[in-house]
């Protein structure tokens, strides 16, 4: 009879626990379908959209280790729940918007919720499912949830917007977050670490202050101007930022990163993997949509269709890359995982210069990418907590989750401005005889944001397309040359 009461328990866990990972994905892979719906409905422009996106990349990343340690001190449950409430009501507040400001700061917030139901989930997940079978097949399923999440929410997305209203794509998170803490109380035990550690206030502080400055100095540097006193003071205390963050970590006793880590070479190397899928597959999901829908005049089901090819292979791969890993270990799947994703983004260059650019023409690079995104995600992941003690496998987690997210951000943020100045340098050579500098930067800003009438605006945008895939193939292709050397070293 208990044994029947304890699988109750923990298939009520389970779900819940799922369907908060569920909830995460959908929120990271619908959302840029409706960006440019969001744009025009919302009166925004395109540092708006970037904005939208990284607000809540932003927070995730700032509260993630943050939650943790509370959730260790306070109880996994007592954090989830405030978590979860959170992410709940301010989806509620986000699908309620009728501004750009008030969506943003929501998202932020919404961020804040996401993070902590992240870490709850994984330490939830380690403590409620101990036995071996058991333990496998509890990650195993919370594994596929979270993918379904991120590789169906483009059509889910655009499917919303389609039927419903781009609201729901945020409103939609109410209700689940009602059940799903529902399910929660029901199922999810309470448990907390006798040993935690105490907050890291001022390294999460200094931190969070290093990456929100520095991508506020990329996003808004070309309105202030990049050698103004502002952008400039801003870099600086982007800089210093870090500075801080980096002593703080030195010197004290219960440090939020453990830099000791990094000499573990399959550590380092894996944590260079985290940083190159985050930075060339994930931040250019934000921007492929506008491509889709402005580039080749699809609407937001077709674009979310067409999107599927990205993100479906990262779903099918994992169990692959798994047994590869096995084979020829990791040092070696992992940089050819993001050899893979550099090639896809070769191949979608040449996709988008096609004479007869279609979703055919981007479709192998689309799928190229997916696989090698497949093929580095798990394997990373196992490597990063598998390097080091079981007690250390924690905080590892965090620097690897960390990596992603403070990568992901950033990238949002260098392809937003590489986009707008390509599109720039296209209509500089076009229409420059007609035209003032700050008008045709206010054309590339509306043409990025899926403004498109005429040859020179879409051949315009063609070219920022192409300038940002370049830029990404290289960026992944070199650390996946680093990444390869690290762990050829151990």
């Amino acid at each position: 009879m208990k044994s029947v009461f304890r699988i109750k328990k923990n298939t009520l866990a389970l779900a819940a626990i799922s369907l908060s990972s569920l909830m995460f994905g959908l929120e990271i892979s619908s959302v840029p379908v409706i960006l440019s719906t969001l744009e025009k409905v919302l009166y925004g422009d395109f540092k708006d959209v970037q904005w939208v996106m990284n607000a809540y990349t932003i927070a995730c990343t700032t509260v993630l280790m943050a939650a943790g340690t509370l959730a260790d001190r306070y109880g996994r449950k007592r954090i989830f729940v405030i978590g979860l409430v959170l992410f709940g009501l301010t989806s509620l507040i986000c699908g309620l918007a009728q501004g750009m400001p008030v969506l943003i700061v929501s998202r932020f917030l919404q961020g804040i919720g996401a993070g902590t139901m992240l870490i709850c989930q994984i330490a939830t997940l380690s403590h409620q499912f101990r036995a071996g079978k058991e333990r496998s097949r509890a990650f195993a399923v919370w594994g596929v949830i979270f993918g379904i999440g991120l590789g169906f929410g483009p059509i889910i997305g655009g499917m919303i917007v389609a039927f419903a209203s781009w609201k729901w794509v945020f409103l939609v998170h109410f209700p689940l977050s009602a059940i799903t803490l529902l399910l929660l109380f029901g199922g999810v035990e309470e448990s907390r670490n006798p040993y935690a550690q105490r907050l890291d206030i001022w390294g999460t502080i200094s931190l969070s202050a290093a990456v929100f400055a520095l991508i506020y100095f990329i996003t808004q540097g070309p309105d202030l101007g990049f050698t103004s006193t502002a952008a400039i003071g801003i870099l600086i205390l982007s800089v210093l930022s870090f500075c801080v963050f980096l002593y703080v970590e030195k010197i004290s006793q219960h440090p939020m990163f453990d830099f000791s880590v990094f000499r573990i070479r399959n550590f380092s190397g894996a944590i260079v993997a985290s940083a190159g899928m985050n930075f060339a597959f994930w931040p250019f999901m934000i921007y492929l949509p506008i491509y889709f829908q402005s580039g080749l005049g699809y609407d937001s089901i077709l674009a979310g269709v067409s999107l599927l090819a990205y993100t479906l292979p990262t779903l099918v791969f994992p169990p692959l890359a798994e047994k590869m890993s096995v084979k020829y270990r990791p040092g070696v799947v992992i940089p050819f995982g993001l050899f893979t994703i550099g090639i896809g983004f070769l191949l979608m260059r040449y996709g988008i210069r096609a004479e007869q650019s279609s979703w055919l023409t981007m479709l192998p690079g689309s799928l190229v990418a997916g696989i090698g995104l497949g093929l580095t995600n798990t394997p990373t992941t196992n490597t990063t907590t598998g390097s080091v003690s079981s007690n250390r496998a924690g905080m590892a987690s965090g620097i690897d989750m960390s990596a992603r997210l403070i990568t992901l951000a950033i990238n949002i943020a260098l392809m937003g401005f590489i986009l707008i100045s390509g599109i720039f340098s296209h209509l500089k050579n076009a229409l420059s005889a007609s035209y003032t500098e700050a008008q045709l930067q206010a054309m590339a800003e509306k043409i990025a944001t899926g403004n498109v009438s005429g040859g020179v605006a879409h051949a315009a945008l063609v070219h920022g397309f192409d300038l940002v895939t370049l830029f990404s193939s290289i960026g992944v292709l070199v650390l996946a040359v680093v990444s390869y050397l690290i762990f050829k070293k151990e």
